[in-house]
């Protein structure tokens, strides 16, 4: 049986998801969902919008798990090294999630400098690294700023509280869910990170590729 597991997306940078290139992965942030015991391949994973967004029951992103790895094998993939952080590069570039790997010798964390380390640095590296897992999927559908209302009859994939909503969620709500976005919408980008529209015009909104 299909898994969902829920939750409300306060911020929007493109980080946290970060849905760029190939694969659209969660690397950071929202460690009950990425250490979550009960996710297995073939989950899903959705955010929904937020009173602080400003847009409850909007759908910004959903993700059907197909990897799953740890943060140290994240940092040392192949796939994976367009998504490390260059603190001067596009915004794209600049939200890259593959920022965390241990030291072979110590076995502490280390972290990268990235957009996530400017303000509370060792906050951050404790709350990300509960999460063992990085979720990684091709399977993918990323809304941003253009984020669709979800219909009345799926709201109970919404997550109206804190942290995430998963063994709560109706198994036939979610499935009916699922279809109508694959119905109504192509897999990938639909939209620029909103958050974006904090940054200056120097950085160009629209490059979503690298």
């Amino acid at each position: 049986m299909t898994g969902y597991f829920s939750y409300k997306i306060e911020h929007d940078y493109g980080l946290a998801p970060n849905p760029f290139g190939q694969y659209c992965t969660l690397a950071v942030c929202k460690p009950t969902i990425r250490n979550n015991k009960n996710l297995k391949l073939g989950d899903w994973v959705v955010g929904t919008g937020s009173a602080q967004l400003g847009n409850l029951h909007h759908l910004i992103f959903a993700m059907q798990v197909e990897g799953k790895i740890t943060l140290d094998e994240y940092w040392k993939d192949e796939r994976f090294q367009y998504k490390k952080p260059i603190l001067n590069g596009s915004l794209v570039q600049l939200y890259g999630d593959n920022f965390y790997h241990k030291n072979p010798k110590t076995g502490k964390w280390i972290q990268e400098e990235s957009a996530h380390t400017v303000v509370d640095k060792e906050e951050h590296l404790e709350n990300d690294t509960k999460g063992k897992y990085v979720l990684f999927s091709e399977n993918f559908y990323y809304f941003g700023s253009n984020s669709p209302k979800i219909p009345n009859e799926y709201w109970d994939i919404c997550n109206e509280g804190r942290n995430m909503k998963s063994t709560s969620i109706d198994t036939n709500i979610a499935d009916n869910f699922v279809n109508w976005l694959k119905e109504n919408f192509e897999k990938g980008i639909h939209g620029d990170p909103i958050n974006w529209k904090e940054h200056s015009n120097e950085h160009n909104q629209t490059k979503l590729k690298v």
